[in-house]
This record gives C-alpha cells, sequence and structure tokens, in this order.
C-alpha cells in the first residue's frame, strides 16, 4: 500500500503548474496543433508505407514501428496535458499516473531500441548488400519488431510494480507528467531494489541499444571509406537521417535526465515545461520531417 503516514495517498499534485489565467486558452490550442500535427503526420506516413506494396522493404518496417512509438509517445502524454491546462487542480490519481509513466517510459525505451535495430538494417544493407534479402527475410523482421516492443514493456511494468510498493512521504511531483524518477525521491521505505532494477534496465534499455547504433556505425564508416564515391554517397543518403533522429532524441532526453536530476528551481518555469516536453513533442515531427520529406526516402515518392 502507498502510505503517507499511513495515510493512503489517493493522488498526486503535479507543482510546477502556475496561473496563466486567460493564457492558457491559447496554451490549449497550440498544444491541441502540435498533437494534432503530429498525428496527422505519423498517420500518413504509416498509411502510406502500409498501402504501397513497393514499400513492404525491412527499413520501412522499422520507420513504420517508429512512427507507431511516436504516436504512443505522444498520445500517453498531450490528452493529459490538454486536460491539466484547462483545470485549476493539477491533479492526477495514482493508477492514472502509474499509466502514465508506463506510456512515457515505454516509450522512451522502443525509441532507442527502434533506432538500434534500424541501425542494425542499415549496417547490413551497406556492408553486406548481396547477403541482405537472405538475412532480413519477412520472419526475422517480424522478430526484431517483437523484440522492440515486448522486452521493453515487460521491464517497465517491473518497474512501476517496484515503485507502486514503496511507501511515500509525499505526494508532490514537481513536473508537468508524472515521473517513476519524482516518485523514488518521494519514497520513505528502502528503495535499494529500485535503484539496483533501475541500473539493469537503463543498461538494457540505453545502452545497449547506444552501442549497438555506435558499433552498426563504426563499421559502417569503415565500409564507406574503402569504397567508391557512389558507395559513400549512398551510405550518407541512407544513415544521416537515421543519426540526425538518434541526436535530436538523445538532445531532448539531455534535458530529461538533467531536470530530474539537478535542483531547477532557479530556471523560470515556463522554460522548464518546454524542456520537459521537448523529448516527447520534437522528436515525433523531427522524425516525419526527416523521412517523410528527405527526397531520398520518401516513402510518398513511390505512391505519386
Amino acid at each position: 500500500m502507498i502510505s503517507v503516514n499511513s495515510t493512503q495517498v489517493l493522488f498526486f499534485t503535479l507543482d510546477i503548474y502556475f496561473n496563466t489565467g486567460a493564457l492558457k486558452y491559447l496554451y490549449f490550442v497550440v498544444i491541441m496543433f502540435v498533437y494534432i500535427l503530429i498525428i496527422c503526420a505519423n498517420l500518413l506516413l504509416i498509411v502510406v508505407i502500409c498501402m504501397n506494396r513497393s514499400l513492404h522493404e525491412p527499413m520501412y518496417m522499422f520507420l513504420c514501428s517508429l512512427f507507431v512509438n511516436d504516436l504512443y509517445g505522444s498520445t500517453g502524454l498531450f490528452p493529459f496535458l490538454l486536460v491539466q491546462i484547462l483545470s485549476d487542480i493539477h491533479t492526477v490519481s495514482v493508477p492514472c499516473c502509474f499509466l502514465q509513466i508506463f506510456f512515457l517510459y515505454s516509450y522512451v525505451s522502443v525509441e532507442f531500441t527502434n533506432l538500434a535495430v534500424m541501425a542494425y538494417d542499415r549496417y547490413v544493407a551497406i556492408c553486406f548488400p548481396l547477403q541482405y534479402n537472405t538475412w532480413m527475410t519477412f520472419n526475422k523482421v517480424v522478430m526484431l519488431i517483437v523484440v522492440i516492443w515486448l522486452p521493453v514493456c515487460f521491464a517497465v511494468c517491473v518497474t512501476i510494480s517496484l515503485n507502486a510498493s514503496l511507501q511515500l512521504c509525499g505526494n508532490i511531483i514537481n513536473k508537468v507528467y508524472c515521473d517513476n524518477y519524482s516518485i523514488m525521491k518521494l519514497a520513505c521505505s528502502d528503495t535499494s531494489v529500485n535503484n539496483i532494477y533501475e541500473l539493469v534496465s537503463f543498461s538494457f534499455t540505453v545502452c545497449v541499444p547506444v552501442s549497438v547504433i555506435l558499433y552498426t556505425y563504426i563499421r559502417i564508416l569503415k565500409v564507406c571509406f574503402s569504397g567508391s564515391t557512389q558507395m559513400r554517397q549512398k551510405a550518407v543518403s541512407t544513415c544521416s537521417p537515421h543519426l540526425a533522429s538518434l541526436l535530436n532524441f538523445c538532445f531532448g532526453l539531455s534535458f530529461e535526465a538533467i531536470q530530474s536530476r539537478f535542483n531547477m528551481d532557479s530556471v523560470p518555469n515556463m522554460l522548464r515545461i518546454f524542456l520537459s516536453l521537448y523529448c516527447f513533442t520534437c522528436p515525433p515531427l523531427f522524425n516525419t520531417v526527416m523521412y517523410g520529406l528527405n527526397t531520398s526516402k520518401l516513402p510518398l515518392k513511390a505512391c505519386i
């Protein structure tokens, strides 16, 4: 049971919100517009990939998984955020808080894993072009997509179950959404098991995918430097959107990590809110621009 001095906690209070008066309706419209834009852009590319048989290739199937995850993460945040903007009392029930943690944490982990699988796909395509179709079969693609999603969701479920058993000494979360680390900071009980599991989970869901990405791109660079100019151009056009997406996502995630681990009271609330939302707002839009508007990878081009 979650308790504060033997009193059950029924809700958490999100303390970073501030009174914006009539401006809250402007913020609501802006956030709603961004959310609709994310939905439309990602859905469009998903539909194009699914409807065009010529795009039923491993690269585009992994892209489709990436777009689905961007929709998934945005939906875990924006509807909740829109309700909070219009509300005068910024509270969230305990079950809804943990549900949002599941959405947001699984989104982040799936994004890293998906980008790692995409890096592996590019590695095979560039370094072993003759064996590509033999290695990247339909069954292997399906297996990789399952690996992208299922282990991550299981790991986040374990994290939530461990945190749900903690005894808490407060219910104030200094964020605009529920955050796993913020709940752990409220704990009265021992969090050693939680901390160890978080470290192990972080290693598998972040460190391992990033290591895979670094390894594959080192190998790709070695092949490119020893190959022809045409091969280098192909590698750059194929890999640059992927690297840009990875750097953009890591850039946003670093804001979130700094804000969770360090005292940010001296930073204006509006800036802190923007930095909190960057990881869940910019990558879903940025990915559609990089993969949807890059003429060398544009799925729409094949449908015209």
